[in-house]
């Protein structure tokens, strides 16, 4: 049965602050903008975005089952919600996922997550939003999953788990470093891992400052990947010491059918919300696209030979 599972994501729009979905902790009845679906056995997810001229820049991870690297595109919209495009803006021979989009003064990052590259890499926008350059003295200490950073006081902090390990890890440890520039030098806290539980440890989203105190999105695996958010919020945070508190799950919404089997990001782009949310598809043409990749991986082997 394992092989008929097939995780799919849809990414949306809430026409809603995320501080006011996190003050509520629900996110049932919001008006929401899905973007287009990229057709059978394919999602959009991990969304994260920022407004520039009037224009909301949404970056997600797009995913084919039949190529299993993800990529990451770029949808447009104005202020009516209206799509005005959609591209492809980076790819690499690894996976890539979780496309943080940061502005810093006059430059525009992203840092998606690569860890099968075996590195952490920030891009620099060279021509926004869809020629990207390695900032080649950003080093982090580790591939990092889910790297969500947020600047408090002039001082660099970033969430994230940590690539090695088990699968059990990657979802239950929760990592935290610090930097006085986004660029470094990043220090790892002494603390690592900061956190272990499988319902409120991987990121999910923006880490936002709510009434002044951080409250990291993370990720509630316990039944299943990515089944909802659990905001966690930071009580005590220092190069030395970490406290955090789990609240109540935020479920996908029951008006969002069939995608109810899972939410695994909020982040916040101004005055509107980004997420996405899960249905499982035990749909059995999951086995012929299997067999097809499989396929033609042995006929390039053969031919490398």
């Amino acid at each position: 049965m394992g092989l008929l599972r097939t995780d799919i994501w849809r990414t949306g729009i809430l026409s809603c602050p995320m501080s006011d979905i996190l003050r509520h902790g629900d996110v049932a009845g919001l008006p929401v903008t899905w973007l287009p679906d990229p057709g059978p056995f394919r999602f959009l997810a991990d969304p994260f975005g920022l407004w520039r001229d009037d224009r909301l820049y949404l970056f997600v991870e797009a995913y084919d089952y039949r190529v299993r690297i993800g990529r990451i595109d770029v949808f447009v919209f104005d202020r009516g919600m209206r799509l005005l495009e959609a591209r492809p803006v980076l790819s690499e021979p690894w996976h890539l996922s979780y496309p943080v989009v940061i502005a810093e003064g006059d430059e525009i990052y992203l840092l998606p997550e690569a860890y099968r590259s075996g590195r952490l890499t920030l891009y620099r926008a060279v021509s926004f939003p869809d020629r990207w350059e390695r900032v080649p003295d950003f080093v982090f200490p580790e591939a990092a999953i889910d790297a969500s950073p947020v600047q408090i006081d002039g001082r660099w902090w970033m969430f994230y788990s940590p690539s090695g390990g088990s699968g059990e890890d990657r979802q239950s440890l929760l990592h935290v470093a610090w930097a006085d520039t986004l660029r470094g030098p990043w220090h790892p806290h002494p603390g690592n891992p900061v956190r272990r539980d499988r319902r409120s440890a991987r990121p999910g989203g923006t880490p936002l400052l709510v009434d002044g105190r951080v409250i990291l999105p993370t990720q509630d695996c316990t039944n299943t990947y990515g089944g909802a958010i659990v905001p966690l919020t930071v009580t005590d945070l220092g190069t030395r010491h970490f406290v955090g508190q789990a609240g109540p799950p935020i479920a996908p919404a029951s008006e969002w059918t069939p995608y109810t089997d899972g939410l695994h990001t909020l982040s916040a782009a101004g005055e509107v919300t980004l997420v996405d949310a899960k249905r499982i598809s035990r749909s059995p043409r999951r086995i012929a696209i299997a067999l097809d990749r499989l396929g033609r991986r042995m006929i390039g082997t053969g031919a490398g030979g």
